[in-house]
Parts: structure tokens; sequence; C-alpha cells
């Protein structure tokens, strides 16, 4: 069995940023594992552009982004790379099991891990919309993937179910490819995707947006048909007497992604509320010793650029801990999300004696204008932020230096200052 400084679950933009920075930190067996044909993850179907402009000071597309990760790492002879291998188990000691078409069946040894698995997509059943189990009710990733990978177009009269940037990229490309786009349904009173998208997918295609609105039947038996929509209220309940019916061949669902945190959980790493991903502390440390987790598996992002910058953390501190040159931790503060925030990642901070440079990634829970984000730690505010718009669907990044870390104890709280 081979041992490994580090060990990365999952080929996506996050396990690439990880070994390339666990690299630049001084680790020399690196492994990178992935489950698909092709490192990239599912940047390799995103052909739009938008990527790049925070991390690589460059706007590219999906797979030029991917490429950009890729070439960072095909010429290190220490980082070695599987594709078409799906792993199977990781256990706390930090043992790798998978299989592949080439090895079969193996299991290999880290130092550390760093799980990177990405999200998946929510399904109808997550929603249980009523109505047959007709042909073309596809996830909004699904079609992109059929439409930009394998040339296929899922149908021509498209409603989409969900204001996610995955639904609305699809509502401006399905356009593109001549399709109609009925309408985009959305449950909330707002939008869950990037004002940008909204703009440049939405509003210069003249497609319908409808806010708190939701489906409640899909209509059809061998091929969808139509859809009932009605009206929500404001617990998002369905009111009578506001359903009407769009016609439609296919329904693109966008209603939310959830971390890949099967093998997470089978390892017995501690899960938070609300991200439904790893808790984690500011080096992207599990509760587990030598397992660390970046990306989406922890939470999800709304862009890419984010999710680089957080596997830089967890491979830079994956590749200290397995050389033995991790500063000790001797503080331990609890990270909590109070007043608007919903949620706030790193969930615990493990802080030596000098403090840590921290970076801070939060959400809100409802749209505001002109507010103040505040750090508090007992009385005393450490730092704070003017923000002039906050969407539930854009992260919120906050830099702590070490000299303010280390003025931390036991606990801190991050929320916005409370209006009047």
């Amino acid at each position: 069995m081979k041992l490994y400084d580090v060990v990365i679950v999952g080929g996506g933009p996050a396990g690439l940023s990880a070994a390339y920075s666990a690299y630049q930190n001084g680790a020399r067996q690196i492994l990178v594992m992935e489950r698909d044909r092709e490192m990239g993850g599912i940047l390799q179907q995103c052909i739009h552009n938008g990527f790049g402009l925070h991390h690589f000071k460059e706007e590219l597309t999906g797979p030029g982004y991917a490429g950009r990760c890729i070439a960072l790492i095909k010429d290190l002879p220490e980082i070695e790379t599987m594709t078409d291998t799906m792993v199977l188990s990781v256990t706390k000691d930090k043992l790798v099991t998978a299989v592949n078409p080439e090895k079969g069946l193996f299991t290999v040894q880290g130092k550390t891990v760093i799980l990177t698995m990405g999200c998946r997509e929510r399904t109808r059943g997550a929603i249980r919309t009523a109505g047959e189990r007709p042909a073309g009710i596809f996830t909004a990733g699904a079609a992109q993937r059929m439409v930009n990978m394998e040339g296929y177009l899922p149908g021509k009269k498209i409603v989409i179910l969900g204001s996610g940037d995955i639904g609305l990229i699809m509502a401006r490309r399905m356009s593109l490819e001549g399709c109609k786009v009925q309408a985009v349904c959305e449950i909330c009173p707002y939008s869950n995707g990037l004002t940008r998208n909204m703009v440049q997918c939405l509003y210069d295609f003249d497609i319908p947006l409808y806010l708190s609105h939701t489906i409640l039947k899909i209509k059809g038996k061998d091929r969808v048909e139509g859809v009932t929509v009605a009206k929500v209220d404001e617990k998002m309940r369905p009111i009578p007497g506001t359903e009407f019916d769009i016609a439609c061949d296919t329904l693109l669902l966008s209603v939310g992604l959830i971390p890949e945190n099967e093998l997470s959980m089978a390892a017995g790493v501690e899960m938070a509320p609300f991200t439904n991903g790893p808790r984690v502390d500011q080096r992207r440390q599990t509760n587990l010793p030598g397992i660390y987790a970046a990306g989406n598996v922890v939470h999800v992002h709304d862009l890419v650029d984010f999710v680089s910058d957080e596997a830089e953390i967890a491979g830079k501190f994956a590749a200290l801990e397995a050389a033995g040159t991790l500063s000790p931790a001797v503080n331990t503060v609890e990270v909590s999300a109070v007043n608007g925030i919903r949620t706030c990642v790193p969930q615990v901070l493990h802080l030596p004696e000098e403090g840590e440079s921290v970076r801070l990634f939060m959400r809100v829970g409802a749209p505001d204008r002109k507010v103040t984000l505040e750090v508090k730690c007992g009385d005393e505010v450490l730092m704070k932020k003017m923000l002039s718009v906050v969407k539930p669907s854009e992260m919120i990044t906050l830099d702590i230096p070490a000299g303010k870390t280390k003025l931390m104890h036991d606990k801190i709280e991050v929320g916005l200052q409370l209006k009047g």
C-alpha cells in the first residue's frame, strides 16, 4: 500500500487548487482521484464565461478555468492523478479505498486527506411535485451537460423551476439554441442567482420571471405537456385561486445544490447545520485529525474563484501537517452566525498563540441594503465592514488579520448590525 503526503478526493477546481497549494508548501507525494473521465469537474460543461476574474485576474470560460488549474499540476511529477476512479470509503485513519478499470479495487494511505467532492443538484424527489413521471424532466445541470458536451437538446418549449445560477444560465443557453423559454418560476420573493446572471440571462432575453411562484403539478403521461403554477404566500404555501397553466415539453429543475458528503459522514466527519457540509476550522481541518475539506463539499459557493481560494488554504495546511511543521493550536474559538447572517465558514477557529489570519465566508438569510457587518467578541467589536447590498445568493467575505484573531477568546459572533 502506497503512502502519500496528501490524498485528495475529487479532481475539480478545489482538488486541483489544493494539490498545487500542497506542492507549493512542501508536499512531494500527492495523489488526486477523480471519478469522471477527465480532470476539471463540473467546469468542463460550463462553456459560458465569467470565471476567474478574482483568482486569475482574467475572464475565462469554465473549461478555460479548468485548463488553467490542470496546467498548474500537469508537469509536476510529485502530483499523481487518477481519472475514472471512484472513491468508495475514507476512514478516520486516512485509508482511502477506491476502484478504477486499471487497478481494480485498491487502497492508499495518506498522511493527510483533503475532501473536495463538490456538490450535487436536488432532484424532483426532493421537492415532491405532483404528477406522473413523464419524459422531459431534467435537473438544470444534467441539461447543461446534455447540450454542451453531448450535443443534444432536451426539448423545445422550456419551463425552469428555480432561479439559481445554473437555471438562469440554462435559460440563456436554451434561448441561444433556438428554444422558447416560457418562464422561470421562483418560490422565494427574490432571485437566488447572481445579479449579473439575472440581467444577462433573463432580462436581456425577455424571459418572464415569476417570483413567489411554484409548480403545483406536472402535466403529461409519456412526455411533459405543461405545468400548473401558483402564487405562494409568505410561508411558501400555494394561494388558492392563483393557479394558471404554462404549456411546455420540458421542465428544468434548478432548486438548490447539496454538498456531496456521503464519504465525509461515513468517515465520521462532524457536519454543520444549514451548510450541510463538514464543520471546519480556518485551516479547513474537520473534527478528524489530518482530514481536511474545501470547496462546495463544505458549503456551496457562488464563484469558483472562492472555491480555489479555500482549497489553497486546505492544501497549505495539509502539507504542513504531513511534514510535521504545523503550528499547534492553543486557543479554540467558536464562530456563531447571528443577526441576519445565515451561515459562516469556518465554524470554529483553532488558533496558535500568535494568532492567524482568517477569511470568513458568509451568506445572509434575506436581501437587504446599506448594512454593516460586525465581528464581535463579547461586547468588543473586532471588525466592521459596510455593505451596500447583500443577497442570499452572493457570498460575503471578510479577512481578519492575525493581530485581531489574537484578541479572540471562547466565542465570536458574526452578524449584521441591528438597524435603529
